[in-house]
Order: C-alpha cells, then structure tokens, then sequence
C-alpha cells in the first residue's frame, strides 16, 4: 500500500469521487502503517472497508429512522422502568424481540398521559428499523386526516396500499380527540386490510372497552378492537 505522493492523492481522489468517505479519510494513516510494516495490505484493507461498511450502515439506518416519521429517537436502554413500575421490562423486552411482527400481531399500549407509551412505541419501531422491516409512525388524527384527504382527493386505494404495505404501523395517541364517522369508517377499512397480514401498535389513553367514544359508533369500534386484539 506504499505509494508515491501523486499516486496517494489520486488514490484518495477516487475514493472520495466513489463516495467512500472514510475510506478517504483514512487512507494515509493506512499507508503509513502498510509501509512500516505494522499491517499487511490485506488487513489494512479489511479494517478500511469496515470502517467504510459501518459508515454506509450507520448513514442508511439514519435516513430509514427518518422516514418513518418518528416525533423523536428514543430506544429501551432510555427508558426510565424504576420511573414506571407498573410497565413490565420482560413483557417490552420480548417485544423488543419483534417475534409478533413476525406473527403478525398487534400491540395496544393503555395507559395515562406520561407513562411512556409513546416511548415505549418508538423503542420498538426503532428496533423493527434495525431489522430492516418496513415501519411509520403516525399521530391518529394525521392519520384520519390523510385518509380523509385521500378519499376527498379520489387517491384512497393508493393510500392504503401504503399503509397496508408497512411490516409495522405505529398509531399514536388514539382517543385524545373523538373521530367522525368517515374517520372511522377509513380505520377500520385500513385495519382490515392489516389483519392478521401487518403488525400495528396503537398506543391509547382510553381502554379499548371504551373505544366506542372515540370511535362515535359501538359497532365499528367493536370490529375495529376485535381485530386489533384478536
């Protein structure tokens, strides 16, 4: 890995018109050592392309975080369980597992204001990006509303099939405001496609025996609940 000083700067030319930044960056402090005998070119080249793979895996996990609309990037090693008692670390910790995407199952996560559901939500639909399954996270309202929008706009199948395609659906604060009857109608259309195909988790305030107020109608929100937890 020796090489001239016209030789080096078209070396790191190419890797930085390549795009292998750290490659680049690298570079002299790799020749040096090839040329003093304390690595060999293989292995100099082998740590390189690491420290090159580890960038485009750490860029790309970043920009699939960022797709899928999260309000912020938190993981379960942030979670405060001593703030929460009453959440279960073995029950969120197998989740973190992602064995119901597999299954396709869904999760309700139920609680108050501040308990740290919609952590808890993002944790896991962090943990789904690793494992490179398909995941988005949206608020309920925006949810209704684009599938509203959609409908009006006469692009709801496309919407659909969207929503329907993902590995992992993250709803978040179902029932802290009441959905019209169009709204409903289109969740339970979107959870029907999803059932027993996708995984989705919904974290709510209100217990899903008491749906039917946010739903407005007892009998959509009962399909919609049988599905969700079937």
């Amino acid at each position: 890995m020796s090489a001239g000083a016209g030789v080096a700067e078209r070396i790191r030319n190419n890797l930085e018109e390549l795009g292998l930044d750290a490659m680049s960056s690298s570079f002299d402090e790799y020749a040096s050592l090839v040329a003093a005998g304390s690595r060999s070119f293989g292995d100099a080249m082998l740590e390189m392309t690491d420290a090159q793979l580890a960038l485009v895996r750490r860029r790309d996990l970043d920009g699939r975080i960022r797709k899928a609309g999260f309000p912020y990037v938190k993981t379960l090693r942030d979670f405060d369980f001593s703030f929460q008692p009453s959440v279960s670390r073995p029950v969120v910790e197998n989740l973190a597992t992602l064995g119901f995407v597999d299954r396709h199952e869904n999760v309700v996560l139920v609680g108050s204001p501040g308990t740290g559901k919609t952590h808890i939500a993002v944790a896991l639909g962090v943990e789904a990006i690793r494992a490179r399954k398909l995941t988005y996270f949206v608020d309920c309202q925006r949810l209704v509303r684009d599938l509203e929008h959609a409908a009006e706009k006469g692009a709801l199948e496309r919407r659909l099939r969207f929503y329907s395609h993902l590995s992992l659906l993250i709803v978040d604060e179902l029932g802290y405001l009441g959905i019209d009857k169009e709204g409903a109608d289109l969740s339970f259309q979107l959870i029907s496609r999803r059932y027993e195909r996708r995984s989705t988790i919904i974290t709510t305030n209100v217990g899903i025996g008491s749906w039917a107020g946010v739903f407005g109608d007892p009998v959509v929100a009962s399909a919609i609940a049988d599905r969700v937890c079937h």
